[in-house]
C-alpha cells in the first residue's frame, strides 16, 4: 500500500491543463485496488483547498466523490488510553514541532507525515517529492517514478 500526498489528489481535480495529468491519472487508475492511504489530514487539505468551489452539501458528502472513487483508506491518529490534553499535546504541537526543528518542514506536512509513518505503506508518493527526501526514512516517489516500477515489475 502506498499512501499519497494531497497535491496528487488536488491535480485529479484541479489544473487540468498541468502537463503531469496524464501520469497523475495513470497512477491513480494503477493503484485503485491497492486502497492507498491518504491521513485524515490529507483528506481535509483537499477539501479545504477545493471548498471554494463546492457546495457544502458537496463538500459533506466527500466520502462518496474522494474516499469511494479512489478507494482510499483513511489513516487517523491514534488516541486510545490518552486524555484530550495529552493527545492534543503530542499530535498537534509536539511531533509536528519536532519535525519542524529538525527539518524545516511545514506544519501540516509534519502532521502527515507523523500518520504515514507509522502506518504501514511501502512508499509517499508526491508531486513535491522535495518537501519530504531526507526528512523519513520511507521511499519518496513521484507518481511518475512510481509508474516506472510499477511498469518494470510486470
Amino acid at each position: 500500500m502506498v499512501a499519497l500526498d494531497t497535491d496528487v489528489l488536488i491535480l485529479a481535480f484541479a489544473f487540468h491543463r498541468d502537463e503531469r495529468q496524464t501520469d497523475n491519472r495513470r497512477f491513480l487508475a494503477a493503484i485503485q485496488d491497492q486502497a492507498p492511504a491518504v491521513t485524515i489530514y490529507t483528506v481535509m487539505e483537499v477539501l479545504g483547498k477545493l471548498s471554494f468551489n463546492l457546495s457544502a452539501q458537496r463538500l459533506t458528502q466527500w466520502t462518496s466523490w474522494l474516499q469511494d472513487r479512489y478507494r482510499l483508506s483513511i489513516l487517523y491518529p491514534q488516541t486510545e488510553d490518552m486524555e484530550a490534553a495529552t493527545f492534543f499535546q503530542q499530535e498537534f504541537v509536539d511531533q509536528p514541532l519536532r519535525k519542524m526543528e529538525q527539518y524545516g518542514m511545514p506544519f501540516l506536512d509534519g502532521l502527515i507525515l507523523n500518520l504515514v509513518e507509522l502506518a504501514e505503506v511501502e512508499a509517499l508518493v508526491t508531486w513535491n517529492a522535495r518537501h519530504f527526501v531526507s526528512k523519513t526514512s520511507l521511499p519518496i516517489l513521484t507518481p511518475a517514478e512510481f509508474l516506472t516500477q510499477f511498469d518494470s515489475r510486470g
